[in-house]
């Protein structure tokens, strides 16, 4: 096709003089941050090694303030047997008395936690890199403000408990498992038990695959995977039922965060087409 004309006024007709395309004017940084993008690997390496690095200081560091923590532990104790949950003393016994499931108990209370993460983690990483920061800022916040749960309310775990008849599957079976019991004890805050991160992460694992993926099966997987978790922490007396809750509280503040920040499509299903197509390099 030729030139474009135009009609003066005058009825003349002329080469339509060409336009100049404005320049688009760059995003501000905020909007950058806020927009997803393609992680770096040796950045996201860097930042959840030097994020988890700092959690474990800081939660180490909270003073074991032991009084207050048992005084802690018959109350919500007292508490739930007024609601009519205090079971965690039978699951105990009766998980206990069965080695080989206990003995597993205690291997995936010590691993799975962070394998499976780690391993969520790497799949949005591969698979879905414009919704990773989106859902690591989600397990961040979380993780966060279990910090401060910690500070504010000091917790003995069931098996520490004055006057329990809780059952240390860990020291029993001599398994290797809480970083609380036996010789790891002292590396570990015997005393923040609330909330449970083993909820907290194990939520987020579970929630994350279940929105990104379409497998139905993986899907269900990884609704029963949360699930396990608390069958686990219960039967292990490293914690009791509402520590659970405390976990999923924190993951709801996380969730929010998230939202507020990058907006609904880092959980909404099929969003990968609203999302870019083409997601530049970055530390996101």
């Amino acid at each position: 096709m030729g030139d474009s004309t135009v009609t003066t006024q005058e009825g003349r007709e002329q080469a339509a003089a060409p336009h100049p395309v404005a320049d688009q004017p760059r995003p501000g940084p905020l909007r950058r941050l806020r927009t997803p993008r393609r992680p770096r690997l040796w950045f996201e390496i860097l930042l959840i090694g030097v994020s988890y690095w700092t959690y474990s200081l800081i939660r180490n560091a909270v003073p074991e303030q032991r009084g207050e923590a048992l005084r802690n532990a018959d109350w919500i104790w007292r508490a739930e047997h007024r609601l009519g949950i205090g079971v965690e003393e039978s699951v105990n016994h009766a998980v206990n008395s069965v080695t080989w499931l206990i003995v597993g108990m205690n291997y995936y209370y010590a691993t799975l936690h962070f394998v499976v993460t780690l391993g969520v983690l790497v799949w949005l990483y591969r698979w879905h890199p414009g919704r990773y920061a989106a859902t690591r800022l989600a397990l961040f916040a979380t993780t966060s403000v279990a910090l401060v749960g910690y500070y504010l309310f000091p917790l003995a775990p069931p098996r520490l408990m004055n006057g329990g008849n809780f059952v240390d599957t860990v020291m029993v079976h001599h398994t290797w498992g809480s970083m609380a019991s036996g010789d790891l004890k002292h590396m570990s805050n015997l005393y923040a038990a609330m909330p449970s991160m083993h909820i907290g992460w194990s939520l987020w694992c579970g929630l994350t695959i279940f929105a990104l993926t379409r497998v139905p099966w993986v899907r269900v997987l990884g609704l029963l995977y949360p699930a396990a978790t608390l069958v686990v922490i219960v039967a292990t007396a490293n914690h009791f039922w509402l520590d659970a809750v405390g976990g999923a509280l924190c993951l709801s503040f996380g969730f929010a965060v998230t939202r507020v920040w990058y907006g609904p499509l880092s959980y909404a299903p099929r969003a990968e087409r609203l999302l870019p197509a083409h997601l530049p390099d970055s530390a996101g």
